[in-house]
């Protein structure tokens, strides 16, 4: 018989784990399978949108069992698992298949995806909340904002040198940062749905937006390409390479959003420049940010972020995204930070 004991330690287990995985358009998400002893016999996580949730990654990692013996088995998850059919299938319905027969989760999902518990209750499995949903709602607390909100996760990412500036007073900006951090941006770019830049970057720069290997090679998965701001766009950029990108001809990040949604995104990653990287951040539309730091002193040119902050008080406060599989890291020579802002009081 599982005692509380060992269902709170499997939890926190379970929250653990659940920081290999990305943040994006889904939550992370960790489980944890106990035997009848209490015992952790496997573990799983949700690594990021189009992969198996956390409840079939703990199942796969069990391995086969016979139904009699799963029936013993109990399943701990930080999020309710789901009832709903995306780019993966039912959770719920997976679980109940397998036959195992407790399942406790963390926090209830109040999205499209929920009714996972009233499904498994009515295959006969016994389900029930952990009353301390805290420290699972902390480790998603702005999936859960964005999702309140009826808009996509959003990314921005900052690449600068170490007082803060993206380019010298001459514009030239190639390179600040190095390849390990370029090569980790496009691997971030890959799980995205699109990519945001202003009109001036998008001319300045002249982007492909695309999302490399290291080899040069095309990932599998290539971000929309968005383009914000009303100057008129040359016709030969290279972000028009490909039919996947269109121009929003505004300066209101509202207005932004309100196309991601139409256009079905959930996972946006602002790139730049330093303009419309700022208006999300004024307005609280940062979700997470990785700051790539460069070793080297500019001295002048353009800052990365400006924002209308007069006092101390009015500063944007992040923390480091220990919840992560990445919060600190060196990139060759850089370092890259990621971060998330405090949780809402």
């Amino acid at each position: 018989m599982v005692n509380p004991q060992q269902l709170d330690a499997a939890l926190r287990t379970a929250l653990e784990t659940a920081g290999r995985g990305h943040r994006g358009a889904n939550p992370l998400v960790g489980a944890c399978i106990l035997d009848a002893a209490g015992n952790i016999i496997a573990t799983g996580y949700h690594l990021g949108a189009g992969h198996p949730h956390a409840e079939v990654d703990a199942l796969r990692r069990l391995g086969k069992i016979a139904k009699s013996t799963a029936a013993e088995l109990t399943m701990i998850v930080t999020l309710e698992p789901c009832n709903h059919t995306g780019r993966t299938g039912p959770c719920a319905q997976a679980i109940a298949q397998a036959g195992i027969g407790q399942v406790h989760y963390a926090v209830s999902d109040n999205t499209s995806a929920s009714g996972g518990a009233q499904y498994l209750r009515s295959q006969g499995i016994t389900v029930s909340k952990f009353a301390d949903d805290t420290a699972a709602k902390n480790l998603n607390h702005r999936w859960f904002l964005a999702k309140e909100a009826q808009r996509p996760f959003i990314t921005v990412k900052l690449a600068q040198s170490m007082d803060g500036r993206i380019n010298a007073p001459d514009g030239t900006s190639q390179w600040i940062t190095s390849v390990a951090s370029r090569n980790h941006a496009h691997s971030l770019r890959s799980r995205v749905d699109a990519i945001l830049v202003g009109t001036n970057t998008a001319v300045l720069d002249n982007p492909r937006l695309s999302a490399r290997t290291p080899d040069a090679l095309l990932y599998e998965n290539q971000p929309y390409r968005l383009v914000m701001g009303q100057r008129e766009l040359p016709a030969d950029l290279a972000l028009m390479q490909s039919p996947d990108w269109e121009q929003i001809r505004t300066h209101d990040v509202h207005e932004v959003i309100n196309r991601a949604n139409e256009l079905g995104i959930s996972h946006l990653l602002i790139e730049g420049g330093a303009s419309v990287a700022s208006a999300f951040i004024d307005a609280d539309l940062a979700d997470e940010l990785y700051c790539y730091q460069a070793p080297l002193i500019i001295g002048a040119g353009k800052a990365s972020v400006t924002l209308p902050t007069t006092t101390l008080s009015q500063a944007h406060r992040y923390r480091l995204d220990v919840a992560s599989n990445e919060s600190l890291a060196r990139m060759g020579d850089d370092i890259m930070l990621h971060l998330e802002p405090l949780p809402h009081s």
